[in-house]
C-alpha cells in the first residue's frame, strides 16, 4: 500500500496539534477537522478501490459476514461494507474455507479501524464540548491510531487470495498472505 499525502499531512497536524494552547485549539480545530475528515475520505476510497478488485467469491464471503440489520448510525460512519462491494450471484456454499478465514480477517481489520474512528471522533466532540485540550491531544493520538488501523486493514484486503489462478505457489503464496494477516 502506497501512503496517502493526505493521511501523512493529517498525522503531522495530530502530531503537531499535540503541543497546542487551547486559544491556539479554538482557532485551529476547524483545520484539524477538515484535514481529518480529507485523510478519512482518502482512505475510504482506496479501500473501496481495493475491494472492488476482489473477486466474487471473496466480495460474497465478506458480505456474509456484514450485519444484516442497521447499527447506531452516527454524525461521520464509514459506509457499509454491502454499499462498497456488489458482488455477481454467486452460490455462498462453494466458497471455499480459505477464502472465508481471509474475509474474516478482512472485516474483524475493517471493524477494529471503524471502532477507532468513532471513538477518535467522540473524543474530539467531547474535547470540543469541555474545551479541553488535554481531551484533544488524546483524540489526536486516537486518530493518528485510527489511520494506522484503516492503512493496516487495507493492506488486508491487497492480500486477496486470487481464486482465480490455480497452482501449488499461488496456493502457497495465498496462505502466505493470510498468515501475515494478524488481526
Amino acid at each position: 500500500m502506497k501512503k496517502l499525502p493526505e493521511v501523512e499531512e493529517a498525522k503531522a497536524l495530530m502530531i503537531e496539534a499535540t503541543d497546542w494552547s487551547l486559544f491556539r485549539w479554538l482557532f485551529e480545530k476547524r483545520r484539524v477537522r477538515e484535514t481529518a475528515d480529507q485523510a478519512n475520505a482518502a482512505l475510504d476510497k482506496l479501500n473501496k478501490a481495493v475491494k472492488t478488485r476482489w473477486s466474487s467469491d471473496v466480495k460474497v464471503a465478506y458480505n456474509e459476514l456484514a450485519p444484516k440489520a442497521g447499527g447506531a448510525a452516527g454524525r461521520r460512519t464509514v459506509a457499509p461494507a454491502s454499499s462498497i462491494i456488489n458482488p455477481q450471484i454467486l452460490d455462498p456454499q462453494i466458497i471455499g474455507a480459505q477464502i472465508r478465514l481471509y474475509a474474516k480477517k478482512v472485516k474483524q481489520a475493517d471493524d477494529a479501524a471503524r471502532r477507532a474512528r468513532i471513538d477518535a471522533e467522540e473524543t474530539f466532540d467531547e474535547a470540543e464540548r469541555l474545551l479541553n485540550t488535554a481531551l484533544a491531544r488524546e483524540g489526536c493520538q486516537k486518530a493518528i491510531h485510527q489511520w494506522a488501523l484503516d492503512e493496516k486493514a487495507i493492506r488486508a484486503a491487497e492480500a486477496s487470495p486470487d481464486s482465480t489462478e490455480h497452482g501449488s505457489t499461488v496456493r502457497e503464496s495465498s496462505k502466505a498472505k493470510l498468515s501475515r494477516l494478524a488481526v
